[in-house]
């Protein structure tokens, strides 16, 4: 019994302190996980930005894009070459040379598509083959993008946002710094200058009536004008902006398909409308609630005019670079054939040698001896953004600034 006693003693003197310690060092790893739960687990990546997804730490999906390219005769190489800068293998192309331009610069620019195996690898660029005939004055440009952009939602992939770019365009910064920063975006965002506040172009656009040829003819020719004026519309407000747009993938199937009568509506009325193509798209968003609340007013394109303004922007040159690179913005116009400015923007922005793509974290080959990094590609998942993706980003967040983002919203 003695020794029973003291075995016992014995036991519970060393088994107190093991016992407490024990449950100390269990709390202290609760704690530790508890408080950064992924520190010690989280696998490293190879890429820059992937759709990985680490316990709860989430990447933003990328988005995709979908570009329509337009130029008119004579437009077949900066069409080539622009196609170059802004490509992506995420991305959807489509190139329209309108009934203006001749049949071997339409037949050379397919040619192209066809030849370049990346483009048969990921299926992504294609060519309008019944080309439409484009009066810049008149509906026929709208009516050219309506059709284009039908057929980027019948493409198998869903993209995002749509934006039209002609062969005067260029861009100012790379796909993976556009896609890394439009990531982390609301996908029903529509990007478009507008403005209710017309001034003189009530008297000059809303109120006349005009009639495009290029509607029932085969040549190009100039718009009619009626002797008549119409009043200013009293079912809807008309808003007018830049016809340079980045707009949403539900926006634009609502325009297209129209579950409600506004887009067909509004597609009557600016059948009549000069330069229809900077008021249909602003009008429309901005008569109807679902949608009015999703506008960006900015075209994210870096534009010089004349003072006063003429008809159309300045050229941009090389005493222009560093003001378009401050800009933030993603594009600009207009530029003319291989000026020099666009070598510039090739070698210090895009890191692009002459005739291959702008290479991104998709480029997995080598670049010497001048060879096409994009000729050996991995995930088109993966971006690097360059530091331009900081002055987008700068853009993005000041244009999306609570005191910017509602107070410019349909006014």
């Amino acid at each position: 019994m003695k020794r029973a006693h003291i075995r016992f003693i014995h036991q519970k003197k060393w088994s107190t302190p093991i016992i407490v310690f024990t449950i100390f060092v269990v709390i202290l790893l609760l704690l530790l996980i508890l408080t950064n739960p992924t520190s010690s687990f989280k696998p490293k990546s190879s890429t820059p930005h992937s759709k990985s997804v680490i316990f709860d730490e989430i990447l933003p999906e990328l988005p995709r894009l979908a570009y329509l390219i337009s130029g008119t005769k004579n437009d077949g190489v900066k069409m080539k070459r622009l196609l170059q800068a802004v490509y992506h293998p995420r991305n959807y192309y489509l190139l329209h040379l309108d009934l203006d331009s001749l049949d071997s610069e339409r037949l050379e620019l397919a040619k192209y598509v066809k030849s370049e195996f990346v483009f048969r690898d990921f299926g992504n660029v294609k060519v309008v083959g019944k080309s439409d005939l484009v009066t810049y004055k008149g509906p026929t440009m709208l009516a050219s993008m309506l059709h284009s952009i039908a057929i980027l939602l019948k493409l198998p992939k869903s993209w995002d946002w749509f934006i039209n770019l002609s062969a005067s365009d260029y861009p100012l910064m790379t796909q993976d710094d556009i896609l890394h920063i439009f990531s982390y975006l609301p996908r029903d965002l529509n990007f478009l200058e507008h403005s209710s506040n017309i001034g003189y172009k009530e008297f000059s656009r809303v109120r006349p009536i005009i009639i495009d040829p290029g509607l029932y003819h085969l040549k190009k020719s100039g718009v009619f004008w009626a002797k008549e004026k119409r009043s200013v519309p009293a079912s809807f407000k008309v808003f007018m902006g830049s016809e340079w747009v980045m707009l949403s993938r539900p926006f634009l199937e609502f325009c297209i398909w129209g579950w409600d009568n506004l887009p067909r509506t509004l597609l009557m009325y600016y059948t009549n409308f000069l330069y229809s193509l900077e008021g249909y798209f602003h009008t429309i968003v901005c008569n109807h609630k679902d949608y009015q609340n999703t506008t960006v007013n900015h075209d994210l394109h870096y534009i010089k005019w004349d003072n006063p303004p003429r008809q159309y922007p300045i050229n941009l040159t090389l005493k222009h670079f560093e003001d378009m690179i401050q800009s933030g913005v993603p594009f600009a116009r207009t530029f003319a054939t291989n000026d020099p400015v666009l070598d510039k923007i090739d070698k210090e922005i895009l890191r692009r040698s002459h005739g291959v793509f702008s290479p991104g974290a998709w480029c997995v080959g080598t670049s010497s001896l001048g060879k096409d990094p994009c000729i050996v590609y991995g995930s088109i998942d993966a971006v690097k953004p360059s530091a331009s993706s900081r002055s987008l980003e700068k853009l993005v967040l000041k244009l999306l600034d609570t005191e910017n983002f509602r107070s410019r919203q349909c006014k």
